[in-house]
Order: C-alpha cells, then sequence, then structure tokens
C-alpha cells in the first residue's frame, strides 16, 4: 500500500549489514571453528545459569575445545542484566586476558556479553557508552548465540544494561559493538519453559510491529519488519499449540533476528516505553509488559494517518489481514491481543499487580523513555496516563 510520495519522503537511509548470520539445527557445533576462523585463542563465554543446565554451555564448551581454544566461562548473566553484571564479566575477562567474547542465551546474556566488550576494550563504566557511537577503541570480535526467539539482540549493536542503583536502562549502542557472527540453531530454543516461549515470543512480535513505525523507519527497516511480521505472526500460534514443532521455532529464531535487524535500523516506540516502568516498579516480565500496551499504543498512533498507513503496509499479505470490514490498524491490535490470550498472559495491568495510584508515577517514567522520542506521534506523560488507564482493566 504504499506510495510514491510516502516513498519519496522515507528514501533516505544509511545501513551497515555486515552480520555473518549462520541458520540451521546443529549449527552450534560450529562455535569452536567459527571462534578460531575470527583469531580466538581465549575465549569467554557469557551466559546464565539456566543455560548452563540445559546443557547448552556443555555444546559450546565442546565445540570451542574441539579447535583447540582456552575456554573462560561467566555464567552469572541475569535477567534485566545489570551494571554490576557487567563489571564482574569484565573483571574476569581482564584476569584471564580474553581476546574473544560468545554470548549464549536470551538477550541478557547477549547484552552482558556486549557491555563486557565496551569496558574490557574501552574502560569506564556503561553510563559513559550510553547512547551512540561513544566507544573511541576498537572492540573484541564477538559471536552472539540466542537460546530464545525474542530481543534479536544478536543482530543489533546494542546493548541494553540497566544501573544497579537507579533501575535506568541504559541503551549503549556503537557500530563496534556489532557481533561478527550471529548463530541461529533452531534446537537450542526447546529447552525453553512455556512462560518463557510466551514472554519471548511477544517481545519478537512487537519488535516487528514497533520498528515498522517509528519516525527513523525507512525502506530497508520496514521490509525487514514486514518479513519478522510474517515469520512471527504464522509461528508463534503454531508454537503455543506444539511447543515441540522445531519448524515453527526455526521460523521464530528468524523472525526475531529480522525483527532485530529492523529496530538496528529503526529503533522502537511507545509501547516498549510503557513496558519498562512496568517491569522495574512491579516486576513485570518484559515481553509480558510489551504485550499488554502494544494494542493500545496501536490504536494511539493509527490516529496519524501515514501511521496507519504502515500498520496496513505491515500485515498486508498475511493471514490477518481478511477483509471483514475492520480498518487494518484494528485487525492487527485485535491479532495482538488473541496473542496475548493464546499465550494465556492477562492483559489487564491489574492482573499483574499495578496500583491505580502508581499510573502518573509510571506515565511520567514512561515519557522519559528513550524510544518514545521515535514513536511516530508525539507523546507525552498525559498520553502514556491514558494507555496505562485503558491497559488497567477493572
Amino acid at each position: 500500500m504504499s506510495t510514491p510520495a510516502r516513498l519519496a519522503e522515507q528514501s533516505t537511509f544509511d545501513s551497515q549489514l555486515h552480520l555473518r548470520l549462520i541458520y540451521g539445527n546443529g549449527e552450534v557445533g560450529r562455535a569452536g571453528e567459527l571462534a578460531a576462523e575470527y583469531g580466538a585463542n581465549k575465549v569467554l563465554l557469557v551466559t546464565d545459569p539456566g543455560i548452563r543446565s540445559a546443557g547448552h554451555v556443555d555444546k559450546v564448551s565442546s565445540s570451542l575445545d574441539s579447535a583447540k581454544l582456552e575456554v573462560f566461562i561467566y555464567d552469572q548473566a541475569k535477567e534485566n542484566p545489570t551494571t554490576k553484571c557487567v563489571t564482574d564479566c569484565a573483571k574476569l575477562a581482564k584476569a584471564e586476558q580474553i581476546d574473544f567474547i560468545i554470548g549464549l542465551g536470551g538477550g541478557s546474556s547477549m547484552d552482558t556479553a556486549k557491555g563486557c566488550n565496551f569496558i574490557l576494550t574501552n574502560g569506564g563504566e556503561m553510563k559513559d557508552y550510553w547512547g551512540v557511537g561513544k566507544a573511541s577503541k576498537p572492540m573484541l570480535p564477538l559471536i552472539a548465540i540466542p537460546t530464545t526467539a525474542g530481543t534479536g539482540s544478536e543482530c543489533q549493536s546494542f546493548a541494553l544494561i540497566s544501573d544497579a542503583v537507579t533501575h535506568a536502562k541504559m541503551a549503549c549502542g556503537d557500530p563496534k559493538a556489532m557481533a561478527k557472527v550471529a548463530i541461529l540453531d533452531p534446537e537450542l530454543t526447546l529447552s525453553q519453559p512455556p512462560r518463557v516461549t510466551a514472554c519471548t515470543g511477544i517481545d519478537a512480535v512487537a519488535h516487528a510491529v514497533e520498528s515498522a513505525v517509528t519516525r527513523k523507519r525507512n525502506e530497508t527497516s520496514q521490509q525487514y519488519s514486514k518479513i519478522a511480521f510474517g515469520l512471527l505472526s504464522e509461528s508463534f500460534p503454531a508454537l503455543l499449540k506444539n511447543p515441540e514443532n522445531i519448524d515453527a521455532r526455526g521460523r521464530m529464531l528468524l523472525g526475531a533476528a529480522f525483527a532485530g535487524t529492523a529496530i538496528e535500523h529503526s529503533m522502537l516506540g511507545a509501547a516498549h516505553s510503557a513496558a519498562n516502568p512496568l517491569t522495574a516498579h512491579f516486576s513485570v516480565i518484559h515481553g509480558h509488559a510489551v504485550g499488554m500496551m502494544l494494542p493500545h499504543v496501536v490504536r494511539f498512533n493509527s490516529k496519524d494517518k501515514i501511521t496507519a498507513e504502515a500498520y496496513a503496509d505491515l500485515i498486508d499479505g498475511t493471514a490477518i489481514c481478511a477483509d471483514n470490514g475492520s480498518m487494518p490498524y484494528e485487525l492487527l491490535a485485535e491479532t495482538l491481543e488473541s496473542m496475548m490470550d493464546e499465550a494465556q498472559m492477562p492483559r489487564a495491568l491489574v492482573d499483574c499487580g499495578v496500583k491505580p495510584d502508581k499510573l502518573e508515577e509510571l506515565s511520567e517514567e514512561a515519557a522519559g523513555q528513550w524510544t518514545a522520542s521515535f514513536n511516530p506521534r508525539d507523546i507525552a506523560a498525559a498520553d502514556f496516563l491514558e494507555l496505562y488507564q485503558k491497559a488497567l482493566g477493572s
């Protein structure tokens, strides 16, 4: 549904598409071979306790051993990684004179690995890199291996790190922080608990939806968003019905990676801005928080005609684009709500312990989030308050 006028408006962009993407069942076994190819000798493997107990660390370590590489393991990455995680990880890396890093796990492990890379190679603290392009020195080569289909961090140059004291979430980005290689192995995602599959899957869907309409969107990012949404909207419901469906898991991994690539070129919007305070104050898991807010944000943004058309472009050609008389943006919002229901995730904030008397504070914090500045419609604290009120429930 794109028009020549809209294409002309979005014709300028600057893309760096230099990530090596490797996909397939069992491809994690190539980690050692690939690390050696990029000159590794001493490898830091960054992961979390759950990934270690699932046996994935052993798979990667075995591959690295076979390539005759020394392996050192930091396995204390945490959900919503903090500056303390990064500092502890960097201390180990420095002590062992690491020359290569592998991030294995969800977004938390990969972000911790990237954060460690900033501190190890450029010194200082994570807050010194809050923003874009603030690393002045080269960084170590990195391989990213996701075990969840969610954040798309493997395809991004940003590390999202929370300040251990203030809990402010800092987006620290630099092209030098981008992984050299991302390995997408669907078999690694079979170990996910159903709740993790649901939350990360909703997060990936939200990435495709939000990146499709931001102020920074362009033809390149929108193509990635559209492909990602097509893969995710088809495979997520199938995966919820049959968690052993390895083909659906593969499509989810690809969709999450492509959505992550779209973010790299387009950023995110108000749904993520609204989600972060819910996580900080009420410990709502990030994917769940985004999923609750996204349908309301879609309806809010669709009051802008051009944005409504962008949503229509996103769902065009998918199974949800049926001619039932509804506007495309409403079809999208309803589909997102249906996904939450199928995943058995409550859609009302009150069901997650959110208190009505906290909404104004949440709204102020949401308006101050970096991603809010990329939302296609101007959005202020008063607008966030209205969104939270609509999502509150009874």
